[in-house]
């Protein structure tokens, strides 16, 4: 039995494939759908085309940065108000501060502790 509804549909946009993996294997686990790109066009293509009901979103990523991919998102009418996670390795103040103001409703540091992830992921379910 799946502790959450196996509808729920997340992607995970991560260039380093280990987190991604590790994400995407641990979601799964717990019954959502996870698609996961490993770079910032990918995401937005994606995103696009399948409407996650939540997104977690590495800062960054070749092609695209997660900045710019946030700023679209947001400009978007179909993702505008998708939840975005950022998980990052860029934990300075004015990083973090940076991503809450390009639109991020949550904000995690790498390396990071899974069940943080997964308790966000559940309150915004």
């Amino acid at each position: 039995m799946s502790l959450v509804e196996p509808a729920r549909r997340i992607l995970v946009a991560d260039d380093d494939e280990d987190v991604r993996e590790t994400i995407t294997f641990n979601l799964q686990m717990l019954g959502y759908q996870v698609t996961g790109v490993g770079n910032g066009e990918d995401a937005l293509r994606v995103a696009r085309q399948m409407v996650p009901e939540l997104i977690i979103l590495d800062l960054m990523m070749p092609e695209l940065n997660g900045f710019e991919v946030l700023a679209s998102l947001r400009g978007h009418p179909a993702t505008r108000e998708v939840p975005v996670v950022v998980l990052s390795a860029r934990a300075a103040d004015a990083d973090v501060w940076d991503g809450w103001k390009a639109g991020a409703d949550y904000y995690i540091t790498k390396p990071f502790v899974l069940d943080e992830l997964i308790h966000f992921i559940e309150l915004v379910g």
